[in-house]
This record gives C-alpha cells, structure tokens and sequence, in this order.
C-alpha cells in the first residue's frame, strides 16, 4: 500500500473518532402545552391534589444520552382539582400566600440539574431546586424515551421554608398536621 492511501486512511479514521469522541450538545425545548405537572399533598385526614404548569425548560442530549436540563415552574398556576367552587379557590389560594408558596414575591421555582447517570433512557438526575428562593438538592429517576420523559418524585416543602401545618415544627396540631412531603408526577414533552 502506498504512502498516500495509507494517509487518507489514517486521516479518515482520525476524523470518524473524532466525530464519535465530539458528539455534539443539543438542547431540546420543552413543549410546555404538552406536558403535565401533578401534585398530591396530604395531610392526617386526607389528602388534597391538583395541577401547575411549567414555564419554560429544556433538556440537554449528547447524541441520545441525556446529559442536562433545567425547567421552570409557573408557581402562580397551581390548581386545586380534587374539589371545586369556592372550597378549591380557597385552597389554591392559601398555597399561593406566603405561608406556603408566597408566589405574588416569588412567581417561579426551578430545577436545574446538576448530575446524571444512567443510560438506555433510565437515568438517576440529582438536580437543585428552588422554592421560594431556597435552593435544595433533589433526587430523582427519569425515564425517557422517544420526545417524552416521565418521574415521580417526594418534596419536602420544610427544606424550602414551608413548615405551615408540619408537626415537625409545632406541637399540638393533631388532625390538623399537613406532613412535610408531596408527591410530584412530571410528564414532559420535548
């Protein structure tokens, strides 16, 4: 083999792996129309559950591996919908006041994340997220597959400053306790 091809082979390698090794970043926008945010709160009675949209967000690929994102969440919208009229109202309301969620001073909460693992669309995201401009680590699975990713996740509203109702912080409470964690279903779309 001559000198020359021996080159071009050489230089059509080098540059396959390096377009392999440089697989570049891409930002996916998140559709927000099409995704959904649950919640479920509860307390020692019972338990109350609605709805709250996200604002913006993005999700960040490496070829198929997800490798970051953040979102944020339109903290102004929750609804209250395991109820209706007035007793739904008022409770939306106290969660937008300021011993709950305070959105009239803080409108937004976000998650940015901080560190993924995982492959084959199961990934482990640890992420920052800020809830009434307190930031606190959280954990958590997704799932992705195709433009769609999918978690279910436990809040402790009190590392947020939320202690409303918690027996962690006042005595006395009895059947009037609100526990410190909720549950939060994301379905995303990108």
């Amino acid at each position: 083999m001559n000198t020359r091809k021996k080159l071009t082979i050489g230089m059509v390698a080098i540059f396959a792996f390096a377009s392999f090794a440089f697989t570049a970043l891409v930002n996916k926008d998140v559709k927000i129309k099409e995704s959904t945010i649950n919640w479920k709160g509860y307390k020692v009675t019972g338990e109350h559950y609605g709805t709250i949209d996200l604002k913006e967000g993005m999700l960040s690929f490496e070829g198929d591996k997800l490798v970051g994102g953040n979102v944020v969440i339109d903290m102004a919208s929750i609804k209250v919908t395991d109820m209706e009229g007035e007793y739904a109202d008022k409770l939306a309301g106290h969660l937008k006041a300021d011993d709950f969620f305070g959105t009239e001073k803080f409108p937004t909460a976000t998650l940015k994340f901080t560190k993924v693992t995982g492959h084959d669309a199961h990934y482990h995201i640890t992420a920052d997220l800020t809830v009434k401009g307190i930031t606190a680590p959280v954990s958590f699975d997704l799932n992705v597959s195709e433009n769609s990713a999918t978690t279910k996740l436990k809040i402790d509203r009190t590392k947020y400053g939320i202690k409303y109702g918690s027996a962690s912080f006042f005595d006395n409470l009895k059947d009037k306790a609100i526990l410190d964690e909720f549950d939060v279903d994301v379905a995303i779309k990108f």
